[in-house]
């Protein structure tokens, strides 16, 4: 009878035993899927931002690209067209601006002229200057010999842009410069 006993002991401990670790298990599976679907709702999220990032790069790309290589064409013969590549690099998108002419990219640094830089400068600040979206801020740009690169050749051509830019994006452009044949509107000498 005391060896019925102590085996009816010993299977009620197994059974415990068997128990506790069956609700561990069950517990540990729950985690397991709540952990799961916590990383399939990452990976989700991961990839609408991914979406949204990649829409909204398009969109700078396109104002801000059009409007450089709008400047670029109203200044030189036979200009470059303006344009950023996002790269995914090490997790992170990265932007390089490059220049193309006919199927062919080129460092704006190293293979175009200072004239050409100087002028995708400014159209680079003047498009900052426009994206901004509080309505209270007016639209001035303020430069420092901006165009100092520049062949005199096209000095005319860069008046006409800054006019025209001016009043068709309602901007203040200020520029200090030290070139007489690019000065225009109120002219203050110092």
């Amino acid at each position: 009878m005391r060896d019925l006993t102590k085996i009816r002991e010993h299977v009620n401990d197994k059974k415990a035993t068997a128990n506790l670790l069956r609700q561990n298990y069950q517990n540990e599976r729950r985690l397991m899927k709540e952990e799961q679907d916590r990383q399939d709702s990452l990976i989700e999220a991961s990839e609408v931002a991914r979406a949204i990032a990649k829409e909204v790069q398009e969109t700078a790309h396109k104002q801000i690209a059009s409007l450089v290589t709008r400047c670029l064409k109203a200044v030189f013969d036979d200009p470059y067209e303006f344009k950023i590549l996002f790269e995914e690099k090490r997790g992170k998108t990265e932007a390089k601006l490059v220049f193309e002419r006919n199927g062919m990219q080129v460092d704006p640094l190293e293979a175009s002229g200072g004239g050409v830089v100087d002028v995708a400068a400014f159209s680079l600040r003047l498009s900052c200057v426009l994206r901004s979206k509080n309505p209270k801020l007016r639209k001035i740009l303020i430069l420092d010999e901006p165009f100092k690169n520049v062949s005199k050749d096209y000095h005319q051509r860069i008046v006409n842009l800054l006019e025209t830019l001016s009043k068709e994006k309602n901007v203040q452009i200020i520029m200090i410069t030290h070139n007489e044949s690019l000065k225009l509107g109120n002219i203050f000498e110092l």
